[in-house]
């Protein structure tokens, strides 16, 4: 069985000349976020004790809307909720590179929304934060490529119009040629694949979001129909942790 085989399940749009095609393997997984209890962050060695996550380059914006709307939400941020409120609101939190794109300003390492370890407000991203205490959705304040991590939707279109959405877990290869260097990426690590439910409940907000509700319904049926039959294809890296486990007895 190839190192990095996947199933895939898809569907044609009722309502438009589109094709969804979803990563299974993955949604049916059990990842979670493991950020601060365990994740060793996307830095060329390990950097646990940093607490940086994904963070460590800033966020790239997907586009002017998506800049200004973190940088309205970063305005209302207190010093309570943002450790580096002083420097992102004296230099802004958003810096534009050689591309022309968009992405929020690195300071001392990381994003200048994240929060340092030891921070009474709490570590990790301030926007995050804020919606909590606010009592809205978290992804409701962060930037777009933040709130759908480790999820990525590709769209493409034939030369007859008719477009191909895939859904699929982000890979190292969608972070660009830096990917290759991360010393660890969680989708590629057995402890992040701890959750107590699969990414199509635990992240089911997002992909909704990410979709539309009445296709995120239509998946979740054809999921239901799917493992109905017989078991998902396990996640390779689950599948490497258990040949690890059972090479070592």
């Amino acid at each position: 069985m190839s190192d990095d085989l996947h199933e895939w399940l898809s569907f044609d749009d009722p309502d438009e000349a589109r094709t969804w095609v979803f990563d299974l393997t993955f949604l049916a997984s059990r990842w979670t976020c493991i950020f601060g209890q365990g994740c060793q962050g996307v830095l060329t060695e390990a950097a646990p004790e940093l607490n940086h996550g994904c963070c460590s380059y800033g966020a790239h914006f997907v586009d002017e809307a998506d800049k200004a709307r973190i940088e309205a939400f970063a305005e209302q941020l207190t010093a309570d909720q943002w450790q580096l409120r002083s420097p992102g609101r004296r230099k802004g939190i958003a810096v534009r590179e050689r591309s022309g794109t968009w992405r929020t300003r690195v300071h001392d390492g990381a994003c200048v929304l994240l929060n340092r370890p030891g921070f009474a407000g709490g570590e990790g991203c301030a926007l995050h934060h804020a919606a909590l205490q606010a009592g809205e959705r978290s992804m409701d304040r962060k930037p777009e490529v933040c709130w759908q991590l480790p999820l990525r939707r590709v769209d493409s279109t034939d030369e007859l119009g008719h477009v191909t959405s895939t859904v699929r877990e982000w890979k190292r290869r969608d972070w660009g040629d830096g990917g290759q260097e991360f010393h660890w990426w969680c989708t590629e690590a057995p402890e992040a694949f701890s959750g107590q439910n699969t990414v199509l409940v635990t992240m089911a907000a997002e992909l909704t979001e990410m979709v539309g509700a009445g296709i995120y319904q239509r998946l979740l049926a054809a999921v239901a129909e799917r493992l109905s039959r017989t078991e998902p294809l396990p996640h390779p890296t689950v599948r490497a942790s258990v040949a690890v486990s059972i090479s070592a007895r």
